[in-house]
C-alpha cells in the first residue's frame, strides 16, 4: 500500500512550481509592457515578447539539464583546478573585456555587453554568480582554526576585483555582490572582527563611486523628494508611484495598463514590478512575492537537510542571492530605496541573465535533490519513510 507522504511535495518539487510559475509570469508581463499604443487594443505578439518567449524556453532547458548534474564535481579539485576557480577566472576575463573599447558594447550609456556571435552576455551577470559559488565553495573548505585576517583578505581579493571590474559597468550589481559577500561571509562563520576590517573600507570606496559620477549623487538626492523634480532625475520613480495608485487592489486587467505606453521607462526589466501591480494589482504583487518566498524556503530546506557544508553554502548562497535582488528591485519599484538598475530574477526581460539565473536555481534543484544519502530512511515530502523491511 502506498505511504500517504508520496503525496507530499518535495522541496524540489516545490522550486519547480516557483521557477515555471515566475518564467510564465514574465512572459505574460513582457509580453503585456512591450506593447505600444499600436497594439495596446489587442492582444497581439510584440517582437521583445517573442524573443523573452525563446529566452524562457531555454532558460528553462538549462535549469532542467542543471538540476539532473550532481553539484559536488564543482567542490574536486586543487586551488588551479577546481571547476570554480575557471569558472571566477571567466567571469574576470569577461568583465575585463567589456572595459576594451571595440569589444564592450555600450546599451544606454554603459558599457555592459559583451558581443558573443548572434547573442551578447552581460559579464554582471557571470561575476555576480561566480561570487556565489566561490564563496560557497571556499568557505566550505576552509579550516576555522587556521583563519587570520591575512587568509580573510586574500579570500576576498576575487571579490574586490570582480567589485571593482563591475562598479564601473553598474554600480547596482557591484553593491548587491558587496551585500551578498557580507551575508555569506555571516553564514559561513567567518570571525566579525574580521568582518569590521573591511566594512569601513567598502563602505568608503562605494560612497567613492557614488561621488565620481555625478548622475549617482542627483538619483541619491533626489530619491530624497522625487516629486522635487517629476520631469527629470525623479520621473522614474513618480512614474512608478502612478503605476502602485492606477493599479490598486484588483489591478487594471492584464493588457490594460496604461504607464507602459510611453510614460514607465524600462517597463519590461528594472520597472516591471510596477507593471504587474497596475496591472494585477496587489494580488499580483503578492503572488509575485510569494513564489520568491517559495524559493528561499526550499533553499532553508536545503541548509537543513544536507550534510556536507559545500552544498548547505551553495543551497544559502543562491538563496540569497534572489531573495537579495528580488528585494532590492522592489524597493526600487516602491521608491523605498534609490534607483539600482536591478532586474526582477525571472521575470525581467533578458537573455544571457535569464539563463544564467536559472542555471543557478538548477544547481539549488541538484542540491534539493541529492540531499538524502542513499542508506538513510527515505525521506518523502517532509516526512521520513523507512525503507521496505525496516521494522
Amino acid at each position: 500500500m502506498l505511504q500517504p507522504s508520496i503525496y507530499r511535495l518535495r522541496p524540489q518539487d516545490i522550486l519547480l512550481f516557483c521557477v515555471l510559475c515566475l518564467l510564465f509570469l514574465g512572459v505574460l508581463m513582457v509580453q503585456s509592457a512591450a506593447m505600444n499604443l499600436a497594439t495596446a487594443v489587442a492582444w497581439t505578439w510584440s517582437e521583445r515578447g517573442t524573443r523573452h518567449l525563446i529566452y524562457v524556453g531555454i532558460a528553462l532547458l538549462t535549469f532542467l539539464i542543471v538540476g539532473k548534474l550532481d553539484y559536488s564535481h564543482l567542490a574536486r579539485g586543487g586551488i588551479w583546478t577546481s571547476p570554480v576557480m575557471w569558472m571566477l577566472a571567466i567571469a574576470i576575463t569577461a568583465c575585463v573585456l567589456v572595459l576594451v573599447p571595440g569589444i564592450g558594447r555600450d546599451v544606454n550609456g554603459a558599457r555592459r555587453w559583451l558581443p558573443l556571435g548572434i547573442t551578447q552576455v552581460q559579464p554582471s551577470e557571470l561575476a555576480k554568480w561566480g561570487v556565489v559559488i566561490y564563496l560557497a565553495w571556499y568557505l566550505a573548505g576552509r579550516r576555522p582554526e587556521a583563519d587570520s585576517l591575512v587568509r580573510f583578505i586574500g579570500m576576498l581579493l576575487p571579490v574586490g576585483l570582480l567589485c571593482l571590474l563591475v562598479v564601473m559597468e553598474d554600480f547596482g550589481t557591484a553593491a548587491l555582490i558587496g551585500l551578498f559577500a557580507l551575508t555569506m561571509c555571516l553564514a559561513g562563520r567567518v570571525k566579525l572582527w574580521h568582518l569590521l576590517c573591511v566594512i569601513p573600507p567598502a563602505l568608503a570606496a562605494g560612497a567613492w563611486f557614488i561621488m565620481h559620477k555625478p548622475y549617482r549623487l542627483t538619483r541619491m538626492m533626489a530619491f530624497v523628494d522625487p516629486f522635487a523634480s517629476p520631469r527629470a532625475e525623479g520621473y522614474h520613480m513618480v512614474q512608478s508611484l502612478l503605476s502602485f495608485s492606477t493599479g490598486g487592489v484588483f489591478g487594471t486587467g492584464l493588457g490594460l495598463g496604461v504607464q507602459k505606453l510611453g510614460y514607465l521607462p524600462e517597463d519590461t526589466t528594472d520597472f516591471i514590478f510596477a507593471v504587474i501591480c497596475e496591472e494585477l494589482g496587489l494580488f499580483g504583487a503578492m503572488l509575485t512575492i510569494g513564489l520568491y518566498l517559495g524559493v528561499l524556503f526550499v533553499a532553508w530546506q536545503a541548509v537543513r537537510e544536507r550534510d556536507d557544508a559545500f552544498g548547505k553554502l551553495l543551497a544559502f548562497g543562491v538563496g540569497a542571492m534572489i531573495g537579495l535582488q528580488a528585494l532590492i528591485n522592489i524597493a526600487v519599484a516602491t521608491v523605498s530605496v534609490p534607483p539600482k538598475g536591478l532586474s526582477l530574477p525571472l521575470v525581467s526581460y533578458g537573455g544571457s541573465g535569464l539563463v544564467i539565473t536559472s542555471a543557478a536555481l538548477g544547481l539549488l534543484y541538484s542540491v534539493c535533490r541529492r540531499a538524502e544519502p542513499a542508506e538513510a530512511p527515505q525521506r518523502r515530502g517532509f516526512e521520513v519513510v523507512m525503507p521496505r523491511g525496516s521494522a
